[in-house]
């Protein structure tokens, strides 16, 4: 028997501190000789009245090991870690004996090496749990297949997302509605000034519609793993919409914060390489996150994957930032030598709104919203849903609002009034950021 490494016991707090992404549909995960002392499944927000299915298929272990001393358990966020200071103070004592978490199932309970087992075990105290599988026996590998569903019972319907995210469908369908009308009203606009608008507009019009398909396959996917466990196909739209969407989105920020297209025709070679930059890693970004959605916490790289996706995220965060410092560089020049200054003033108002909008949307959607996954009870977690959705739908409204293709823009056209002040104004305010 062997006690739990320091190691392990940090990974599965992260684990527990890191709100998963994937829902616990119904999975299938192979594990292959794995010697590692405790690997995690799932996590799920039970109601009063749930299950948990368990399917294990062949079982191989590589040494002629204590069988008792391997098995699943399921324990809340706060008994795990009393588990935890447990082992501290008995280091040889096995988890599954410990009366705080809930032993499942036992690898001896199989029948026979090699054997299968298949069994469903009710959940009647609502909280959320994490599914673990334990290995006591110090040196010892294991192979097996591993079917795991968690599911709620309402009546006698099953729904398999956890509580405080059966409201996803419902929460991406509506937020779907609305950019059907915005790109429908984005369609009419860039129609109406046909004269103002430019090839960025129309690449915010592709973006919108993206958008649209990404939030109707999202919650398709949602809703049919509400139903029946598996997403029927709708993740693979899902994960396709998701990929282009990401990587327009970014291409867009730069372009725009570059002022190409209604600025400038052009771009320079810094800012064409921001966007080598940026698009490579959205592809990388996006592959790590589909890898995610699709093995789960149980395979062993799932963490690399889930920590490389959090920093090329960040790096391509960073990126855009800078062809909107360099806009603002180049306009503060321009209003001190050129006889355009109002213009240039206005622009350079815009671009310094913009560069703040850009910077408080992705602190909003990238730290505060991970922060509100953390904290929020389990019973209100799709609340982090609707407040990732809101702050882009704001960031939409204000990027397509400012940048509009209208002839009579506020940014764009002056009169004599208006440049008297701007003169004013660049003589008292240098416009650093």
């Amino acid at each position: 028997m062997a006690a739990i490494p320091r190691v392990s016991i940090l990974g599965v707090i992260l684990a527990l501190l890191l709100p998963l992404l994937a829902v616990a549909e119904i999975k299938s995960t192979k594990i292959k000789d794995d010697g590692r002392p405790l690997i995690m499944f799932e996590k799920f927000g039970f109601t009063n009245r749930g299950e948990v299915g368990i399917f294990v298929s062949e079982v191989h272990v590589s040494s002629d090991a204590d069988l008792s001393l391997m098995g699943f358990f399921l324990s809340t966020e706060e008994a795990l870690l009393q588990v935890f200071a447990d082992v501290e103070k008995q280091p040889n004592q096995c988890i599954l004996a410990n009366p705080k978490i809930r032993a499942l199932l036992r690898l001896n309970e199989v029948d026979g090496r090699g054997g299968t087992y298949n069994n469903t075990f009710p959940v009647a105290d609502g909280n959320e749990y994490s599914l673990f599988f334990i290995n006591c026996h110090a040196h010892s590998q294991v192979s097996m297949i591993v079917e795991t569903s968690m599911y709620n019972l309402e009546g006698s319907v099953k729904d398999f997302l956890p509580a405080g995210q059966t409201q996803l469908p419902a929460l991406f369908f509506t937020f779907a509605l609305v950019y059907i009308a915005l790109t429908a009203l984005w369609i009419y606009f860039c129609a109406k000034h046909k004269e103002t608008t430019h090839r960025i507009h129309i690449l915010m019009g592709v973006l919108l519609a993206l958008k649209v398909l990404n939030l109707l396959a999202e919650a398709e996917d949602k809703s049919y793993i509400k139903k029946t466990g598996t997403a029927h196909g709708w993740d693979v739209i899902f994960y396709i919409s998701g990929f282009l969407k990401g990587v327009m989105l970014f291409t867009v920020i730069v372009l725009v914060g570059t002022g190409w297209s209604f600025l400038k025709p052009f771009l320079q070679d810094k800012e064409k390489k921001v966007l080598m930059v940026v698009i490579p890693l959205q592809v990388f970004a996006n592959v790590a996150s589909i890898v995610i959605d699709e093995t789960g916490p149980a395979t062993k790289s799932w963490f690399t994957w889930r920590q490389l996706f959090l920093l090329l995220d960040i790096i391509c965060c960073c990126a855009i930032l800078f062809p909107i410092v360099w806009s603002i560089k180049h306009l503060r020049e321009a209003s001190h030598s050129d006889g355009k200054a109002a213009r240039n003033l206005v622009k350079l108002t815009l671009f310094r709104q913009y560069y703040i909008v850009v910077v408080t949307y992705i602190y909003f959607t990238r730290i505060v919203v991970f922060a509100l996954t953390t904290i929020t009870p389990y019973q209100y977690r799709w609340s982090s849903s609707f407040a990732a959705e809101a702050a882009t739908l704001a960031f939409y409204l204000f990027t397509g609002y400012k940048f509009r293709p209208v002839v009579h823009n506020p940014y764009f056209v002056l009169d004599d009034e208006e440049e008297e002040a701007a003169q004013e104004a660049l003589k008292d305010d240098d416009f650093d950021l």
